[in-house]
């Protein structure tokens, strides 16, 4: 974990202050003190941004099993997706090296609040998250939708006929699709799985029925296994973003970021990490 308190120096930015005392002083005036009711916040010698620079690595949590967005093979332990090419081209931008600490839906807040500098991978913008840390500028609009068999999607294209007795829906534990899950799907058949990694394979196999997740993911598996389809994945059934988790507090370092960003969406970086995942 980086040492957030490693303080940056701060004499170069108190000389123009001297400067200007002593000129006033020579000149036989005084500066004016600021009122008692001034609410003036300090300039903070703390950020992340110089902490990751002085350390040189760029501690990232994610989970490594939400393909397009993050994946860790688990033959080779390489990383990929378009999150980790995003951090690691981040991380070039600031000099450092990335540092990939992997962690788990249900574990992603306490491992970020811990032992990291940042966390990616598909992480969807949630109010629960945004008590406890910053987020990024959203990197991707989109929403729920369903995953079936292709001779199934007009059976589970509405929430009313997933949420019936009987039909099984399928969700990682821990994360936003589990809470859409038990928000919608009250009537029916929630399978908790725990290797998002092969959640798909249940349905090809026929132990479950529909799974309910993010746009972006269903048009990706769809690509991957012709045996599924996504369910109209332009329409999706509410409106979510995706984003970059940052540390609460720290606008220095989420402004950097979003700077970054922002170039990385029109210089074609970002293009260029989506397009293995979505042709």
């Amino acid at each position: 974990m980086t040492d957030s308190s490693q303080k940056n120096p701060s004499i170069t930015r108190r000389l123009p202050l001297l400067f200007l005392c002593a000129a006033l002083f020579l000149s036989g005036c005084s500066a004016p003190a600021p009122e008692s009711g001034d609410d003036q916040k300090p300039a903070s010698d703390s950020t992340r941004l110089a902490s990751v620079i002085e350390a040189g690595t760029l501690n990232v949590c994610t989970t490594g099993d939400y393909r397009p967005f993050t994946y860790l093979d688990p033959e080779t332990g390489e990383w990929s997706g378009i999150d980790i090419t995003m951090a690691k081209d981040l991380a070039e931008s600031m000099g450092v090296e990335p540092e990939f600490i992997q962690t788990s839906w249900k574990d992603l807040m306490p491992d970020f609040l811990s032992n990291c500098d940042m966390a990616v991978g598909g992480v969807s913008i949630s109010m629960e998250r945004a008590q406890q840390a910053y987020y990024s500028e959203a990197t991707l609009d989109e929403g729920k939708t369903p995953i079936t068999l292709c001779e199934n999607v007009e059976k589970y294209d509405t929430i009313k006929e997933i949420n019936q007795p009987g039909v099984r829906s399928i969700t990682p534990i821990g994360g936003t699709n589990e809470k859409f899950a038990d928000a919608n799907y009250p009537d029916g058949e929630i399978i908790r799985f725990e290797d998002n990694n092969k959640i798909f394979d249940e349905i090809i196999a026929g132990r479950a029925d529909v799974m309910t997740t993010d746009a972006s993911e269903t048009r990706w598996v769809a690509n991957e296994h012709p045996e599924l389809c996504a369910v109209h994945p332009d329409k999706p059934f509410n409106f979510s973003q995706k984003a970059y988790l940052l540390p609460l507090g720290d606008d220095e370092f989420q402004e950097y970021v979003n700077q970054w960003l922002n170039m990385a969406k029109n210089d074609g970086t970002l293009a260029a990490a989506e397009k293995p995942w979505f042709g």
